[in-house]
Formats: C-alpha cells, structure tokens, sequence
C-alpha cells in the first residue's frame, strides 16, 4: 500500500478517545490540537516503556514482542501493541525468525487500577483484529496490565466486542472524511480532559462563543 493511501489510515489509539468523548477524539485527530495533564504524561512515560520497537525476548515456549506495529487495511486504521506475547502451540500459527507454531495475544499496558473499562477493551480488539487480519488468525484473549498494581485482567474477546469495534471505525472515518467536530453532552468527566481548555464545554450549554468570551472579560 502507498503512502498516499496510508494517510487516509486512522490511529488505532484514537479508538479509546473516540469512546471516552468524540468531541475530544475529534479535536486531536481531526483539528490536530493537544494539551497535557498529569494523567497523559503518566500514560506517556508507561508507554514509552512498553513500546520499545521490536524488542524480541524468548524464554521457552513464549516469544514477547514490544512496540509491534499492526495495521487493519479492512478497517484502515493503524497503530503499536504495547507488547504482543506469542505462546507456543501446534494449533498456533508461525512467526518469522522463530521455530514451532505460536497463539498470539495482545497485551495493553494501563496507568491505573484495574477497572476494564469499554474504551479499554475497545482498544484492544481493535488490536486483535488487526493482528487477526496480519497472522491470518483468531484471537479469542487478550490483557489489560494495571501499573499501579502491576497486574493483569485476563479480557475476553468476542465477536460483539469486535463488532462494536468495526461500527466505531466506520463512525469515526465518517466524521474525518467531512472534518466534523461534534458538540456532544457535557459532564463531570470533562474536568479530567486535558482538552478542556482548547474545547470549552461551558459554551455547548446553549451560549454562544461571544456570550462566554465576553463573560470571562467581565469576570
């Protein structure tokens, strides 16, 4: 695939914005505006730590891959699985450089405790589902890994998660292709963005961007 057609790929990542708000998914990936918070410098040091480029490790039957690129070119959308760990098994499939027949399974690598949320687990059938379409294979598991417990939740992977996923892609390249930002409904989870001050919520309560401009001047 040219690269002309892989700039009409979107980021896989986008997958967990997009859930938590398609306002804010919007604003990053379509208006190209980013701002920091603690939790996004946090969530960026654990992953520059996981996603170490094709650092292979192999310790007996399992082959641990950091920082693998996949792509969906069904889904068009592209992004790096924190870590990738390959099981031996004869009903596996085989990897380059490696002897035997391996089960793949995706691994994403969180900052919190342990909570499974939706955007979680969207974003890791997202990854599943490109691999399925690289490896020619099924993926039925993957891992969520909790750092500030530095544990693991075992994550089934079924076809309505992956459903759900291929539904999502499809409404978020529709919004791209007409580079549309949408005004959504507010809540307390918006002081936790670290947009909230590029996206202003307070004027989608039915005020107009002059009417809070010129209240911020007069406060």
């Amino acid at each position: 695939m040219d690269s002309n057609q892989d700039e009409d790929y979107l980021m896989l990542s986008g997958i967990q914005h997009f859930e938590f708000c398609k306002r804010q998914w919007a604003l990053i990936h379509i208006e190209q505006q980013w701002e920091e918070n603690v939790k996004t410098v946090e969530g960026q040091y654990l992953h520059r730590k996981a996603d170490q480029p094709f650092i292979r490790e192999k310790r007996g039957d399992k082959l641990t891959v950091r920082g693998m690129p996949v792509k969906s070119e069904e889904l068009q959308i592209t992004g790096i699985c924190d870590v990738v760990e390959f099981i031996r098994d004869d009903d596996g499939v085989s990897i380059h450089g490696a002897e035997g027949h391996y089960l793949a399974y995706p691994v994403e690598y969180k900052r919190g405790k342990p909570k499974v949320s939706d955007a979680d687990v969207l974003q890791l059938a997202a990854q599943a589902l490109c691999l399925e379409e690289m490896l020619l294979c099924r993926m039925t598991t993957g891992f969520l890994f909790y750092n500030e417990i530095k544990h693991r939740v075992e994550v089934p992977l079924t076809t309505e998660i992956k459903d759900k996923v291929k539904s999502i892609v499809a409404e978020m390249h529709d919004y791209h292709r007409r580079k549309h930002t949408p005004k959504v409904k507010t809540g307390s989870f918006c002081r936790s963005c670290s947009l909230h001050a590029i996206c202003i919520p307070e004027i989608m309560n039915k005020r107009t961007v002059r009417s809070y401009l010129e209240g911020k001047i007069r406060e």
